[in-house]
């Protein structure tokens, strides 16, 4: 199990160990951690940057003290180091479970099946604790399982999304 660091993430792990009644190892990874907001800020300086962040797209946005979702897909690129050589490993589980919040899953997944920014955009965060599964089939390739939902791209920039 990999889980983001900090509380929140070693308690959610632990919570699963013991609702599925199983025992497993867990391992913290900074590459799993949200984006970055920056500072502390009143509602309508917050309520500005949003607005801003909208207008320019969600994924090259950085927050002022904070992150881009480029930078958040770094982090994640060097997770998956991480995760291929722990898949090598003879005492790998047949399944991992990663908690994580809904932009990172959605990076997550944005990396992990190669989709462009637009396509990236074009879907909604997953909701709290929505499970989002991905499935090997046969031939070693893993399919996304779970339904995404879509939403409409705020920006003016953004292309239509080809195939």
């Amino acid at each position: 199990m990999f889980h983001l660091s900090g509380e929140p993430g070693l308690h959610l792990s632990r919570s699963l160990n013991t609702i599925m009644a199983i025992n497993t190892n867990s391992l913290r990874s900074p590459g799993l951690e949200n984006r970055k907001r920056g500072h502390l800020r009143a509602t309508e300086e917050n309520k500005k940057i949003e607005n801003e962040q909208d207008a320019y797209g969600p994924f090259y946005f950085r927050f002022p003290g904070g992150e881009s979702c480029a930078d958040v897909y770094d982090r994640v690129s060097d997770f998956f180091g991480t995760l291929h050589r722990d898949f090598e490993k003879e005492n790998f589980p047949e399944n991992a479970v990663i908690i994580t919040h809904g932009m990172t899953i959605k990076l997550f997944l944005m990396r992990w099946f190669h989709w462009n920014v637009e396509k990236f955009e074009s879907f909604a965060n997953p909701e709290n604790c929505q499970l989002v599964i991905m499935e090997r089939d046969e031939n070693g390739k893993y399919n996304l399982k779970s339904e995404l939902k879509t939403h409409m791209v705020k920006h003016k920039y953004q292309r239509p999304v080809s195939g």
